[in-house]
């Protein structure tokens, strides 16, 4: 009898955990850390601004085609300036030993010019799932300013999403950090205790509530736990599904969502894909995991086998789903009717591995 999960194998690469960055949690602690850092020959500083990364003039035009860096600024100036401009908060990334020692330090400009948090990625509504399509956003166009000021002017400002298929592993790694911790910081401004503004702490990696009568308790991102499902049936065709929320209406992927409290992975697993495509799920395997930061996620990646091939979608989150072989699968790419999602998602590869190739 086939077995459809008998040969599933971990996914070997997943384009998000890549990074092999040293935190340096031990000396985060030192309020001296960033300073001493930016004073560093050699330090790296890069820049996010509302869930965007900065890149050199030109890198984030549409439809560029090419490598991508992000763009940097001078660690010296950047510690003279850093100290006037309390809106900036400044986080220490890590460092790298090999090929030679290289500190890096992210500066999140979110609140830098008069267009400043209204234009952050609203990230309150966003699903386990979503499609999560490129986006990049132009400079605004001020009078020039502070260092600060000017950066925004200067570079360009271009989704995650659009930057990892382009960039080193090293610098996908530090992206992702920089965007998950600007992203912690653009939804929780005050004490989910006691309303009290925050400030930033640990070097970045924390945040400080500033009421005295509450003790200034310490407050750390909270990762949020999601699965992702590519499900199989006995025939080995894989269910694909299209969400409701997901505005391309020939764009489709895998079941997900977040774990519930209380809850183990493969109960979430089977459970988001019962809710969403009525499909009973059996034997679940363990492929892989990586970071998403909208908000902070860890994606964590299942195939399962299904014990029915009865659809039944919810019609709310899920408007449509099917089961597809692979030359079905081939076929409807072909001909447009089928779009999947890009290569910065878990979900790409998980595809690609049922697959069995490149797509």
């Amino acid at each position: 009898m086939f077995a459809p999960l008998a040969l599933t194998q971990a996914l070997p690469f997943l384009p998000l955990a890549q990074g092999d960055i040293d935190y340096g949690v031990d000396e985060r602690a030192d309020p001296g850390l960033i300073g001493r850092t930016l004073r560093e020959e050699g330090t790296k500083v890069v820049l996010v601004r509302g869930g965007l990364l900065g890149v050199p003039h030109g890198h984030g035009r549409p439809g560029r085609q090419g490598r991508m860096r992000l763009a940097t600024l001078p660690g010296a100036y950047v510690e003279r300036e850093l100290g006037a401009h309390p809106e900036v908060t400044a986080i220490y990334l890590g460092s790298y030993a090999t090929p030679r020692t290289e500190r890096v330090v992210a500066l999140d400009l979110s609140r830098v010019g008069r267009q400043s948090l209204e234009q952050a990625v609203d990230e309150s509504a966003i699903a386990a799932d979503d499609a999560f399509d490129a986006t990049s956003g132009p400079a605004t166009g001020r009078a020039p300013g502070s260092l600060f000021d000017s950066a925004v002017d200067r570079f360009d400002w271009v989704d995650l999403r659009a930057f990892v298929p382009h960039a080193s592993a090293r610098e996908v790694g530090q992206a992702t950090t920089m965007v998950s911790l600007a992203n912690w910081y653009a939804y929780q401004a005050h004490c989910p205790h006691c309303g009290a503004p925050t400030r930033s702490a640990m070097s970045g990696w924390a945040q400080r509530c500033t009421n005295d009568d509450d003790g200034n308790p310490l407050l750390f991102p909270r990762v949020e736990p999601a699965v992702i499902m590519a499900v199989v049936d006995s025939q080995d065709r894989l269910l694909l599904q299209h969400n409701r929320s997901w505005k391309n209406p020939v764009f489709h992927s895998v079941s997900a969502g977040f774990v519930e409290a209380g809850e183990n992975l493969e109960h979430a697993c089977r459970r988001e894909t019962m809710e969403e495509t009525g499909i009973r799920v059996g034997e679940v395997r363990y492929l892989g995991s990586q970071p998403w930061p909208y908000r902070i996620s860890l994606m964590m990646a299942f195939k399962g086998q299904a014990l029915d091939t009865d659809i039944h979608v919810d019609g709310q989150e899920v408007v449509s789903a099917q089961w597809v072989s692979r030359d079905e699968l081939t076929g409807m790419l072909a001909a447009g009717e089928l779009e999947l999602p890009g290569r910065a998602t878990i979900a790409r590869y998980m595809i690609e591995e049922w697959y069995g190739r490149e797509l």
